[in-house]
């Protein structure tokens, strides 16, 4: 069996964060969900930096990253992330309310693998939460270890 990656869940809104948490749940992943509340303790996550220098190095399956947030923007996360060799074949899901184009625009030139607008409606979040956490934990193929590892 392969091994499971976490998902590095990257969210700094308390009620986003408990409807994804709850969503993902639901969906009985063995994944574990990492919470990273600002963009800065996301890239402390992905380098195994501050109070994640003992992990157990390895990408996640996923980021689902929020575009606002606090200390580091989640555009700044997802530039740093796909411009290194070492880390561009990690999946990053824009997870935003943000429906503005420039927003759109700037994420897929820098290399995110998704965008998605956070629904307004509770149900339609927690299924788009569902679909998200299945597809690219369970369904997605991820690259060989060696072609990461290159």
């Amino acid at each position: 069996m392969a091994d499971l990656r976490p998902i590095l869940l990257v969210e700094d809104n308390p009620r986003d964060l408990e409807l994804t948490l709850a969503a993902l749940a639901k969906c009985q992943l063995a994944n574990d969900i990492v919470v990273a509340r600002d963009g800065a303790e996301a890239l402390d996550f992905l380098y195994c930096k501050g109070e994640y220098a003992d992990r157990t190095p390895g990408d996640p399956a996923v980021v689902l990253l929020d575009l606002k947030l606090p200390k580091v923007d989640g555009l700044e996360v997802l530039e740093k992330v796909k411009g290194d060799s070492l880390r561009r074949q990690i999946p990053v899901v824009m997870l935003t309310s943000s429906r503005e184009e420039r927003d759109l625009v700037k994420s897929y030139e820098l290399g995110v693998n998704a965008f998605v607008v956070k629904p307004v409606d509770f149900n339609a979040f927690f299924e788009a939460i569902q679909d998200l956490g299945m597809f690219w934990a369970i369904l997605n193929e991820p690259p060989p270890r060696s072609l990461a590892d290159a």
